[in-house]
């Protein structure tokens, strides 16, 4: 709790405590002293008033000075003095007076608790912020401002710190946390070559990291950036509310004003009655208090952040209230592959044919490769898993668009496609996997084949199906890869329609013809992660970028991004933002019936003061409750 409501808290119960204290003692108490304790009753709801609404007073009158009159501080502090002064000039009660206020100021209690709750989920994220790298210098750990690392340089993370930079790991092994990046409370292996970006904790070993990118620049520094920026693009509930706002609180306090003359002088002059001034006036002082529009200028801002807090605890970032509102609308998605549905990694992918042992077969291909720079004989030595021991490799030949043939523990190993297979008069068998088809030949003798392919994400499959669930009608795939590679991944997911051997202009007019075929009522969304996508993230009614790995030209360009690669999160998001714009919608459509019903019933004279705090400070507190709802997509 912040000093601030701390202090209004305190508010609070001195001036109830105050308030009962003089209902107990009622008015016959004071009347026993004749007008001096009428005059010193009235001085105790006076200081009490004071104690509870004086920064109301304060706040309207500032409005006033700068010309912004028209505000719910205005319409209270109206509403309260005028029915101080009607009940000055009746010698009546104070009670309502006191009431309405101390009702609305405990709403304006729960509304600031709201907004903290809200932002404590930032702060959390804040946490993230690195306080210093440490770089060894003459054999000793010296901390400095992360500003100052260079690209290049060599920092040292112990176990509990968190990673200032992003970089390479190039000693050391560890688990990471990354729970405030992905929202994933499962601990993360690192070792040596593993990529790693900063705002992760180092929870077990000491790791040496190679910076690949300035502090500015790194995934820390653009997860904060994106998250305290994005309150700054409204979404249109909210610029509607804001507009309604404007119109409405003028039309009230003139429609306050005309309750409070036109019905007493049109019993003057129309009917020759005696006025009633202090009925009609009491009941616009009530319709002010009632017309008050807390619920929905505070309620409806509030579930937007909230929502925005709640996705990035989720790992998922979004930059604007807009874009959760637009999000909520996508019925059509669109993906890039590489590196979006699949690892963009190339992984063995299968050993066929073979009599050998499988490990043998893959020992054989990496040694034989292991001169090559080429990303086959990376796959190949990252499937072997140990550190090739080039002693035992001799005489290689690297047949340019054919394969290598080299001499491994003396024994001939020829491994390559079928060009070298021909070559060498070796007859093999064909793969109709897809993928790269490494042959392999041990002494002039076929040993099988090792399939190199792009593997798909493990959650991948099922987030289509989430999808679809959650309502997606339509799911399309671009890729620049092979026409034979595109189809069998887009049939293995249940991907819709596949595009294949695309360049990034030709993403772009894909997506425009996707975009003519919807309706305005329904959004586009695109998911990649390459440089490549960047334009066709722009192009989308939302793009949506992977950000673990993904290029920094792709996160810029995105209006969402996710932390930890997992297409599944695509699905989350969706379903948080929905849940944010229900929520929306239904304080909207409660503020403004309920608002509608009670100046209806006060314009008639069917309800009194006390209805007038409900549809008020009651409204605004059931809706301020209903948005902190957002801040919570567990059960999403």
């Amino acid at each position: 709790m912040t000093k601030k409501q701390k202090v209004m808290l305190w508010r609070i119960l001195i001036s109830t405590v105050l308030l009962l204290g003089l209902q107990i003692l009622g008015a016959g108490v004071f009347n026993q002293l004749g007008v001096a304790g009428r005059w010193i009753r009235l001085s105790f709801y006076l200081v009490d008033y004071l104690i509870i609404g004086y920064d109301i007073l304060r706040k309207a009158f500032k409005g006033i000075c700068n010309r912004r009159v028209f505000d719910e501080n205005f319409l209270m502090a109206v509403a309260t003095l005028g029915a101080l002064a009607l009940a000055v000039y009746e010698n009546g009660e104070y009670l309502e007076v006191i009431a309405v206020m101390l009702f609305y100021q405990v709403g304006e209690w729960f509304q600031n608790y709201a907004v903290s709750r809200s932002r404590r989920n930032i702060s959390e994220l804040m946490d993230i912020r690195p306080d210093y790298a440490n770089i060894e210098r003459e054999g000793k750990l010296e901390k400095i401002d992360p500003d100052e690392v260079e690209i290049g340089s060599t920092i040292i993370v112990q176990p509990g710190e968190k990673v200032p930079i992003d970089g390479i790991i190039v000693e050391g092994t560890s688990t990471l946390n990354t729970a405030a990046l992905t929202g994933e409370s499962l601990p993360r292996d690192a070792k040596i070559g593993n990529e790693i970006i900063s705002g992760c904790i180092n929870m077990t070993g000491v790791l040496k990291i190679q910076t690949t990118k300035e502090f500015g620049e790194s995934t820390v520094s653009k997860i904060l950036d994106l998250v305290e920026n994005a309150s700054s693009r409204k979404s249109k509930s909210e610029d509607f509310i804001s507009r309604f706002a404007r119109i409405y609180t003028p039309a009230v306090c003139y429609a306050a004003l005309g309750l409070a003359i036109l019905p007493s002088l049109v019993q003057i002059f129309g009917m020759g009655m005696a006025p009633t001034w202090e009925t009609w006036i009491y009941r616009a002082l009530t319709f002010l208090v009632a017309s008050c529009p807390c619920a929905l200028v505070i309620s409806i801002p509030l579930s937007f952040f909230s929502g925005i807090g709640g996705a990035s605890r989720a790992g998922v970032l979004v930059k604007g209230s807009n874009y959760l509102e637009t999000l909520s609308q996508v019925k059509t998605l669109v993906f890039d592959k590489t590196g979006t549905l699949t690892q963009g990694v190339f992984e063995v992918d299968g050993i066929h044919h073979n009599e050998m042992e499988d490990e043998l077969l893959v020992e054989y291909a990496a040694l034989a490769e292991s001169a090559s720079s080429h990303p086959i004989s990376k796959s190949l030595q990252r499937a072997y898993g140990k550190e090739i021991d080039r002693s035992r490799i001799c005489n290689v030949q690297e047949i340019s668009g054919n394969g290598v043939i080299a001499n491994v523990d003396d024994i001939e190993v020829a491994a390559g496609n079928d060009k070298l297979m021909e070559r060498l008069g070796i007859d093999y068998v064909s793969c109709h996997s897809v993928g790269t088809i490494i042959h392999m030949a041990i002494n002039r003798k076929y040993a099988g084949h090792i399939v190199i392919a792009d593997i798909i994400k493990p959650h991948s499959k099922n987030a289509i199906q989430a999808l679809r669930t959650a309502g997606v009608r339509k799911i399309v795939m671009l890729t620049g890869d092979s026409r034979k590679v595109a189809e069998q991944v887009a049939a293995e997911l249940g991907i819709d329609k596949v595009y294949s051997e695309l360049l990034p202009a030709d993403k772009v007019e894909k997506v425009e013809e996707l975009l003519k075929t919807k309706s305005d009522r329904e959004k586009l969304a695109f998911v990649g992660d390459g440089i490549n996508d960047a334009p066709v993230l722009r192009r989308a009614d939302i793009g949506i970028a992977m950000g673990a790995m993904g290029s920094d030209a792709a996160i810029e360009a995105a209006d969402v991004v996710l932390m930890d690669d997992d297409p599944l999160q695509i699905c989350k998001a969706i379903k948080i933002s929905r849940k944010c714009l229900r929520i929306v919608y239904q304080n909207i459509v409660f503020s403004i019936l309920v608002k509608l019903i009670c100046l209806i019933l006060v314009a008639f004279g069917v309800a009194n003061m006390w209805l007038a705090i409900f549809a008020d400070v009651g409204v605004m507190i059931l809706a301020i409750l209903n948005a902190i709802r957002t801040l919570h997509i567990q059960n999403l």
